[in-house]
């Protein structure tokens, strides 16, 4: 018996659930050991926030550059390789000494490699998702992975915290390195990039995949031109609404570790308790809000199921990240923000699915510009907010934040997730008006 009979789509989808989860360990960490780094090697609040956005600009520039590789050569190759990459950088960040004079720069130089290596992580994911996950499946799928996200940055916090604890900042960035190792070995081994290539593929199975894929993705066709995708609305709205994402997603992976720890006064093991429900949150709201859009899609069609979801789910995010500002006790103002993490990750199916969708064969393409936006603005929170904090107060950081979500809400209005992208005029999409 083959295994994982009419199932193998989703152990690939777990899969990357799991690679999702070590990218972002690998990724939140060095907040977690950020003031373990800022007294080693001399850096205040801002300076800690280059490194951050080192990452995240490495991370940004090349996320059309991973979405192509993926539409070129596959997932199943471009994942393997990010894993190995990414794994040797997170190794690297760990053995830059800290009396070297320029330490710094070659600290920032290591984050910008980094962010290289991790950017192919979404786009090609979405692109494993445009050939095996059909679409009324697809929410659910993305929600799946995306859980993953909140699932890393939530065990960070405590995993960090207690091999930092008990072997020092260094030995959190090795063992990160070692995990990522292991998981993209795996993804070499049971990963193909169609069901057509897959050995343990069962007919039946293949059958429904092959009848629940948009005609774009069933064409065999190259990836489109880079003008069609550019001069597309639903494109550049989409990847505008999730710069807005990003922005806020960023301030929970980037500084609320810190915040909690030395704007709000906790101890390093409140802190890392107290700095994991954000990323529960996450992990909770993502599958669910996968799950939610899929089946108002089905019921109502995608306007409402993919963009209404999305827009009433940011609207309420926005409101959880205001209203956590003004909580006097830190332990009510973690449940909040956190309420609003959750929130904001009930819309992140949404988008990978539309782009999933309206794309076709080229989805890593089309993700990985939109995903772009999303880490640009990860790259600006991430510098910008400790220079809100430090001139107006956190408090202002979370309002701008929130001001951003509720924009991301209303573009979603915008979109039209029933056309696909086409070098001649947008038709729509057949399969997705049947949900």
């Amino acid at each position: 018996m083959k295994p994982f009979r009419g199932r193998l789509r989703w152990l690939l989808i777990f899969w990357m659930f799991v690679i999702s989860a070590v990218a972002y360990l690998d990724r939140v960490n060095i907040s977690i050991a950020g003031r373990s780094i800022e007294q080693e090697f001399h850096l205040d609040h801002v300076r800690l926030g280059w490194m951050f956005s080192a990452f995240v600009l490495g991370y940004a520039l090349f996320q059309t550059v991973g979405g192509r590789l993926a539409d070129r050569f596959g997932p199943r190759k471009i994942l393997t390789l990010g894993t190995m990459w990414w794994a040797l950088f997170t190794a690297l960040t760990a053995c830059v000494p800290a009396g070297w004079p320029h330490a710094l720069m070659l600290l920032l130089s290591v984050r910008f490699l980094l962010g290289i290596g991790e950017a192919v992580v979404y786009p090609a994911s979405n692109r494993l998702v445009g050939s095996w996950i059909p679409s009324r499946e697809r929410g659910l799928a993305n929600g799946w992975i995306f859980a993953g996200v909140g699932a890393g940055a939530g065990i960070s916090p405590p995993l960090i915290a207690y091999i930092l604890i008990h072997h020092g900042w260094r030995w959190s960035f090795w063992i990160s390195a070692l995990i990522g190792i292991l998981a993209g070995a795996m993804w070499m081994l049971i990963a193909r990039d169609t069901p057509e290539e897959h050995p343990w593929i069962d007919p039946q199975e293949m059958a429904m995949i092959r009848s629940g894929l948009p005609a774009s993705a069933r064409a065999t066709r190259e990836p489109l031109p880079w003008r069609v995708i550019l001069g597309n609305k639903n494109v550049w709205a989409i990847t505008f609404s999730y710069f807005c994402y990003g922005y806020v997603a960023y301030i929970f992976f980037s500084w609320f570790f810190i915040y909690l720890s030395v704007t709000r006064g906790m101890d390093l093991k409140s802190s890392s308790y107290y700095a994991m429900l954000p990323f529960l949150g996450m992990a909770v709201g993502s599958p669910l809000g996968g799950w939610i859009s899929d089946r108002v899609a089905k019921r109502w069609g995608k306007r409402v199921g993919r963009c209404g979801v999305a827009c009433a789910s940011l609207a309420i995010a926005a409101i959880f990240v205001a209203a956590g500002t003004y909580a006097k006790d830190v332990r009510v103002a973690c449940v909040i923000l956190a309420g609003g993490a959750g929130a904001l990750y009930l819309s992140q199916s949404a988008y990978w699915s539309v782009s999933s969708d309206i794309a076709g064969k080229s989805a890593g393409s089309v993700s990985g510009l939109m995903n772009m936006g999303s880490q640009i603005g990860g790259a600006v929170t991430a510098s910008l907010t400790p220079l809100i904090a430090k001139h107006f107060g956190w408090g202002i950081s979370f309002l701008v934040a929130a001001a951003l979500c509720a924009a991301g809400s209303f573009t979603w209005l915008a979109v039209d997730p029933e056309q696909e992208l086409t070098t001649g005029a947008p038709q729509p999409n057949p399969v997705s008006q049947a949900g």
